[in-house]
């Protein structure tokens, strides 16, 4: 695991791995189907009339307009959360901090027909965040990675639902279409709080659904002990250093659903690498702990998913 460069506290750490494992549900029971009854059929033939009639769609009938991901290789990516922004790179999504990013960055690159997503942190208390006090000192745990940020309590879904939320109308307000939140492992870490397998199971499924009701396009970030579980609730994943750590076989979920994985590694891509990533179907770049403008790119393109 690489250590954090002076002054960063955005880059979120990889997952330990814990050996837990989620409880399934039980499968629904399959019901008899049951004509309508004359009230219920004719209501139902009413409201599918009412939008001809008023000339309007109905609010329940509008659907979540989130652009769905290109098919075939997985899009060339750039992250970059600190210096200066530059459009100019020769990616097709760009992760990009939700706060630091102005309109403006997100604009250029809609016009050259380019993805932004939206980075957030939603399992930590970052104290220099302009909405920092909205969180409760209820919810705010052991110390995280850098200088003042804390681990949040995400079983206290109440409480944290009203920030991310309003953080990820930001993100749409800026013109982002997909957001990756940030911090998705808390109960695999020291964060002062019992959290277990099965609470950070049902707090990243709420992320998924409160991404969706702001028409973003949700991606799942490291938390690879739970990919199994999360893959069907998220569009993408995006990875830190599964080739140095040797578990890159538990991102194939994503793969075989044909959703993107985007990955980085924080050392040289040596040509082994840039192989597997070329097998798995990776975008891989190289980047500086820092996440600035600078990375590096396999030679040899993702094979088509």
């Amino acid at each position: 695991m690489p250590g954090r460069a002076p002054g960063h506290r955005f880059r979120p750490l990889r997952t330990a791995g814990t050996g837990r494992r989620a409880a399934l549900p039980d499968p629904p029971r399959r019901l008899s189907p049951r004509p309508p009854a004359p009230a219920a059929l004719l209501l139902l033939v009413l409201l599918l009339l009412a939008p001809a009639l008023s000339g309007c769609v109905p609010q329940w009938a509008r659907p979540v307009a989130i652009p769905p991901w290109p098919a075939g290789p997985t899009p060339t990516w750039q992250w970059q959360l600190r210096g200066e922004f530059d459009p100019n790179v020769d990616a097709e999504v760009f992760v990009l901090d939700a706060f630091r990013t102005p309109v403006e960055d997100i604009r250029r690159l809609r016009e050259r027909d380019r993805r932004a997503v939206c980075y957030v942190s939603v399992g930590t208390y970052e104290p220099d965040r302009p909405d920092a006090e909205r969180f409760p000192e209820t919810v705010l745990g052991a110390p995280a990675h850098a200088d003042g940020d804390r681990w949040l309590d995400i079983r206290q879904w109440s409480a944290l639902e009203p920030v991310l939320a309003d953080r990820f109308r930001l993100c749409y307000g800026k013109g982002f279409t997909a957001v990756m939140p940030a911090h998705m492992d808390g109960y695999a870490r020291e964060s002062g709080f019992p959290l277990t397998f099965d609470d950070q199971l049902v707090f990243n499924r709420r992320l998924a659904a409160l991404a969706r009701s702001a028409k973003l396009s949700p991606g799942l970030t490291n938390d690879l002990e739970q990919v199994v579980a999360l893959e069907p609730s998220f569009d993408f994943a995006v990875n830190e250093q599964c080739f140095q750590q040797a578990e890159c076989d538990q991102l194939l979920p994503f793969v075989e659903a044909r959703k993107p994985v985007f990955q980085v590694e924080y050392d040289e891509l040596a040509d082994d690498t840039c192989v597997a990533a070329q097998g798995y179907g990776f975008a891989t770049i190289r980047k500086e702990p820092d996440l600035g403008p600078w990375r590096d790119l396999c030679l040899t393109a993702p094979p088509a998913r």
